[in-house]
């Protein structure tokens, strides 16, 4: 099965209700893995914890663009604008992503630094050599083939510009795949392939992009799948319910699978979880 950005703006189009109830999307404005640090305490502090680590020596400033490729509903947006009084674009393939964050820019007034367009990343209509960084969230995974994604951050980004990304990444064990998590969790979030952190760093030194950080979250967004899994336990049966009495989306309707399916390849040490910087040269 292979799915196209429509599938992938269906995707989140239809399951957005679904994060603003199980994922504190009113509070966190976030759509990712929360990083449970030493004395975090809320899930909410745990979507934050994300962005500051994300951005920890990156090196922001207020002088500087920002482009969030697959921004979602903004989140990632108003922190960078908030904490450093930088310029930031971002763009999603979701209309309803874009209508969220465009009410949630109107609600916080922020008008001047901040800006939404619905675009894909791996072929925008910025000119050469416009961002000072890009930013990537758990959004790279969507690119395929990969190497799209690459050569459009390097095209787009200024020279000594910077990518700031967060996703997952495959271990030996997730390449096999045995019990297929991985092949079942792509399929309720409309993942063609999840990368492999080798074939990551390839693909950015064959631009010759220079990796200045390479950071294993795995352990600390662990209790953010734990919940996800959780979600899946208590929400299985009212899901299997409400999908026989009523007319459920495509991916609304398997939605609650994906919980399961990312924790037990989580368990099995099939994928992991990283923060990686890398400058362009």
């Amino acid at each position: 099965m292979l799915f196209s950005n429509k599938d992938i703006s269906d995707y989140y189009n239809q399951t957005l209700n679904h994060y603003t109830m199980w994922w504190k999307l009113s509070d966190a404005l976030a759509v990712h893995y929360g990083i449970w640090l030493p004395g975090t305490k809320t899930f909410v502090e745990a979507l934050q914890n994300t962005n500051r680590e994300m951005v920890r020596n990156a090196g922001i400033r207020a002088e500087h663009h920002v482009l969030d490729a697959g921004c979602g509903v903004g989140g990632a947006a108003f922190f960078l604008a908030n904490r450093f009084g930088c310029k930031v674009t971002g763009i999603t393939l979701s209309q309803k992503q874009l209508d969220f964050a465009e009410k949630t820019k109107q609600s916080l007034h922020e008008k001047d630094l901040i800006s939404f367009d619905l675009q894909d990343f791996t072929k925008t209509t910025f000119p050469e050599n416009t961002f000072d960084f890009v930013w990537a969230c758990e959004s790279s995974c969507y690119a395929d083939p990969k190497t799209q994604f690459i050569d459009e951050v390097f095209r787009v980004l200024k020279p000594g510009g910077k990518l700031i990304l967060s996703d997952y990444f495959l271990s030996e064990e997730g390449i096999e795949d045995s019990q297929a998590y991985i092949r079942k969790w792509g399929e309720t979030w409309a993942i063609n392939n999840f990368n492999t952190e080798n074939n990551f760093h390839d693909e950015l030194e064959r631009k010759e992009f220079r990796i200045l950080q390479n950071l294993d979250f795995t352990n600390e967004i662990t209790p953010s799948a734990k919940r996800m899994y959780l979600a899946y336990l208590f929400g299985s049966i009212p899901s299997n319910i409400y999908n026989l009495t009523h007319h459920t989306s495509r991916f609304a309707k398997t939605h609650y699978l994906s919980g399961k399916y990312q924790y037990l390849a989580l368990k099995r040490k099939q994928w992991t979880y990283r923060v990686i910087h890398a400058q362009k040269p």
